[in-house]
């Protein structure tokens, strides 16, 4: 993470970071993606989300566990110790999304889990996002909103400036070409911006700090061929990482 984008990233509570996945991962990713739309959405449906199974699809969408374009922002933002805590994808051809339009997260009121710190120059995120774009989100299209520097602030987001639907001037839309990245911590206050683009295809892999958890199940890495054992700690459940947590009876 460079000294500019870890100011941006302290300014505005996100990043986009472009070509983040390449040509060949976007044709494999997007081909799988394909089968799965056509299994699971019904005809004339305009949305749908995944939840908590991209794991299940293939080494394509295990191998973005700990994609190396990716993994030195984690480490900078969540910590050295990051976990994958829970992953879906999201699935709009026009109009709302899964959840609707409403902004949602932010930094009041306080939860640990949420938190955004940064202290002696060095920062640390409670949940934090990376959100890939299979196809392209171009000015205009909506998508991802938020409110920059919202992550900060010390009062409570009015509830009446909510809804995405109303045009606000402090909203940001966050474009980027297919293969972008999104990071952003969840104590930015953000949400999905009514869709008017072509088909928008958004896969999510939600990181927490290794001792925490926002999602109540955990991965199981034994289900999973040809994991790495980095890719088995980042699915561990919340724990500390102590040397000697696979013996049982041991306590440090």
């Amino acid at each position: 993470m460079t000294p500019h984008e870890q100011y941006l990233f302290d300014l505005q509570g996100f990043i986009a970071v472009p070509e983040a996945l390449d040509a060949g991962q976007l044709a494999e990713l997007n081909r799988i993606l394909d089968e799965k739309i056509d299994e699971a959405m019904e005809p004339g449906a305009t949305t749908h989300r995944f939840g908590f199974t991209l794991l299940d699809w293939g080494p394509a969408y295990r191998d973005l566990i700990d994609n190396p374009r990716i993994v030195p922002y984690l480490e900078h933002i969540v910590g050295p110790r990051f976990r994958l805590d829970h992953d879906y994808a999201d699935i709009i051809s026009q109009g709302d999304g899964p959840i609707g339009t409403t902004l949602h997260g932010g930094a009041i009121p306080f939860d640990p889990l949420y938190s955004y710190t940064c202290v002696n120059q060095e920062i640390r995120c409670g949940l934090s996002v990376v959100a890939y774009n299979l196809k392209d989100v171009n000015p205009g299209d909506g998508g991802f909103g938020c409110v920059p520097g919202s992550h900060k602030a010390n009062f409570r987001f009015p509830d009446e400036w909510r809804n995405l639907k109303t045009d606000q001037p402090f909203i940001r839309a966050v474009t980027g070409k297919a293969g972008t990245a999104v990071i952003f911590t969840e104590a930015l206050t953000h949400g999905t911006m009514p869709w008017h683009g072509d088909e928008r295809r958004t896969l999510f892999y939600k990181y927490s700090p290794n001792s925490v958890s926002w999602y109540a199940e955990y991965y199981e890495a034994e289900k999973y061929e040809g994991l790495t054992e980095r890719q088995q700690q980042i699915l561990e459940a919340p724990n500390a990482r102590y040397g000697q947590r696979f013996k049982r009876g041991v306590v440090v």
